[in-house]
């Protein structure tokens, strides 16, 4: 599938100016009241609603990648024609790739390569908040102020995936993920917000807000970027699951033949694993329209060819798993 930045790199200004913009960009900080959010709130019934908005998503991220290859084979075509450029192709550079088949190839090597290096190009953090009961609200207004702010200011250097409410599992824990470019912006952006004059304001609001808070640092895995912001609406689940040590590999290499194939019959958030913290720990979300839109799509993953074989292959692998209900804050950019 297609990078979760790509939207945000390529076509910014046609899609900026789109009716698909309220799908594909983080909202602007907006009037919302304090109240949390809770699974009551989502509307049942609204599966074509949400199919019809998961279409519209795709389909801009199918033009922007669209658009990319084309940038890149117009430049492709100028360095050819350039009559500075006096580099003579070689016999091997004629026969393979000046053919159709070549060049295809030549994109493949090169598409391979970025998935690759993807995995290592972003850091994660997820954060989980035990909220107590009677705070749940003054929770939500404080984190609700401050979490937009601090992703909003560029010297941060920190892209807010989303923000999300547990309404099955562990109640009132909230959840949050975080983007950074490596390790380094993790402790850049750390730095930098920790040193803000009204964070020392916060954070003591926020410790008699809660009973505890945890912290995991990870990386997406290469064959599933996590998405860019959009408002499909409905809710989400976050599965998370405990592997037995040494086995992380032989999870990754198993979930890349039957995942893209998932895929299809249900939208993914993105699937990571952790680095530092809770590690041979692998977390991976789904969004759907309801409950019984998720029930529907996982009983019709089943009949994709080889997603049977990969639970098969996966099992084994697995000493703990969690599954989560949670549904998006007012501030989430994915929601």
């Amino acid at each position: 599938m297609y990078s979760g930045r790509l939207v945000q790199r390529l076509s910014a200004t046609r899609l900026s100016a789109s009716p698909l913009t309220r799908l594909l960009s983080t909202t602007k900080a907006q009037q919302h009241a304090p109240k949390a959010p809770a699974l009551g709130d989502i509307e049942p019934g609204k599966g074509p609603e949400f199919d019809a908005r998961q279409k519209e998503y795709r389909h801009a991220i199918q033009v922007a990648e669209q658009e990319r290859l084309q940038q890149a084979r117009e430049e492709a075509k100028k360095d050819m024609t350039d009559p500075l450029n006096t580099k003579k192709p070689g016999l091997l550079t004629s026969i393979v790739y000046g053919t159709h088949e070549g060049r295809e190839w030549d994109r493949e090597l090169e598409r391979s390569h970025s998935q690759m290096l993807a995995r290592g190009k972003y850091a994660h953090s997820i954060v989980f908040h035990e909220v107590k009961p009677d705070k749940v609200d003054e929770y939500v207004e404080l984190v609700g102020n401050w979490y937009p702010r601090m992703a909003g200011m560029p010297e941060n250097r920190v892209h807010l995936v989303g923000s999300w409410r547990t309404e099955v599992g562990d109640c009132d824990t909230f959840i949050h993920i975080w983007e950074y470019q490596r390790f380094t912006g993790y402790h850049a952006s750390l730095h930098a917000i920790q040193h803000h004059p009204e964070f020392p304001d916060f954070d003591r609001k926020l410790k008699k807000c809660i009973y505890s808070k945890k912290v995991s640092l990870m990386q997406e895995f290469s064959f599933w970027p996590t998405a860019s912001p959009r408002k499909l609406g409905g809710v989400f689940e976050l599965r998370s699951y405990t592997l037995k040590p040494g086995e992380l590999g032989h999870w990754e290499e198993a979930w890349k033949r039957g995942l893209h194939q998932r895929r299809e019959v249900m939208e993914g958030v993105g699937a990571w694993f952790v680095q530092m913290g809770e590690i041979n720990t692998v977390h991976h979300m789904w969004q759907f329209a309801d409950l019984e839109e998720r029930d529907a799509r996982r009983k019709e993953s089943w009949q994709v060819t080889g997603w049977s074989d990969t639970v098969h292959r996966t099992v084994p692998l697995i000493d703990t798993m969690n599954s989560r209900i949670m549904v998006p804050m007012p501030w989430s950019p994915i929601a």
